[in-house]
């Protein structure tokens, strides 16, 4: 039952963000001749040029890229794409159809940059959550993680965002009419950060927390201070130096950014004491008080 819950709550997610993807594209990026970069941005200057419907063009590149993941890349992967894809298309189908333009964002060639800003966030989001999900707002995002799988060390967002500025520069062709304009160009590549830049840290998550690597002669007195003061538990290791071969103690502790300062005025008190600060972008674990 648990399972099941948890299924439909993930396509229930993805089903939203199909949704508001496609109140996206139709409220601010139509109006504002722009692509949007990627695959979905060739579909954009597509109906831009002739008139054939994001809708189509959408189900026409995805379904066979969700075919390819699914034997690629990851059945469930691919299957939870195919749904997104499925239902962007059918919903901005209908909004292509009936009469919403009092909704859209038409800058009339004047600030164009607030909808690019507004769409990319947007889009950024909705990329983090699909991928977090284990699914995708398919194109280049599944091209790019095929890539992924086969050279994992490769950042996604990275590959995501080489392949759209590709994708962007044709733009340069399709929205310049006697002479050369390069306003789609630029405010594609700014979508594409702004979006990439979302996305990755939807990715990384928001639980950012930092790390102290304490190696100290008073393991005991600085782990009493650091439960007392900002309640919060130390993994306690024995280590020894290379050169004076003495025995010390090594403490890991995980802190959050309101705890920051008061660790540090505790390992400051302390002599013979030495440590170092990381930053770690999410935490995970279910932890029990005793």
């Amino acid at each position: 039952m648990k399972k099941f819950f948890k299924i439909t709550t993930s396509y229930s997610i993805i089903f939203a963000m199909a949704v508001i993807l496609a109140l996206n594209y139709h409220i601010f990026i139509i109006k504002n001749n722009f692509a949007p970069a990627g695959l979905n941005g060739i579909a954009v200057m597509l109906q831009y040029k002739t008139g054939f419907s994001i809708s189509y063009m959408s189900l026409l590149i995805n379904i066979p890229l969700c075919i390819a993941a699914f034997f690629m890349v990851s059945k469930r992967y691919a299957i939870r794409t195919l749904v997104f894809v499925v239902v962007y298309s059918v919903v901005y189908f209908y909004l292509q159809e009936k009469d919403y333009t009092f909704f859209q964002y038409n800058a009339g060639g004047h600030d164009t940059i607030f909808p690019c800003i507004i769409s990319g966030v947007i889009s950024g989001f909705v990329s983090g959550v699909c991928l977090k999900l284990h699914s995708s707002t398919g194109g280049t995002e599944i091209i790019s993680k095929y890539i992924n799988k086969i050279k994992p060390n490769s950042n996604f967002f990275l590959v995501y965002t080489l392949l759209n500025a590709i994708v962007a520069a044709s733009s340069l062709f399709v929205y310049s009419e006697n002479t050369a304009n390069y306003k789609p160009v630029a405010l594609c590549l700014t979508y594409c950060f702004i979006s990439g830049f979302v996305g990755n840290y939807i990715i990384k998550g928001t639980k950012t927390a930092y790390k102290f690597t304490v190696i100290t002669t008073h393991p005991n007195e600085i782990c009493q201070q650091i439960m007392h003061n900002i309640k919060h538990g130390v993994t306690k290791i024995s280590a020894s130096g290379v050169f004076s071969e003495d025995e010390k103690t090594l403490l890991i502790c995980v802190v959050n950014k309101h705890q920051l300062t008061d660790f540090k005025n505790i390992i400051d008190s302390f002599d013979n004491t030495f440590s170092f600060c990381e930053t770690v972008n999410e935490t995970f674990g279910n932890f029990k008080r005793l």
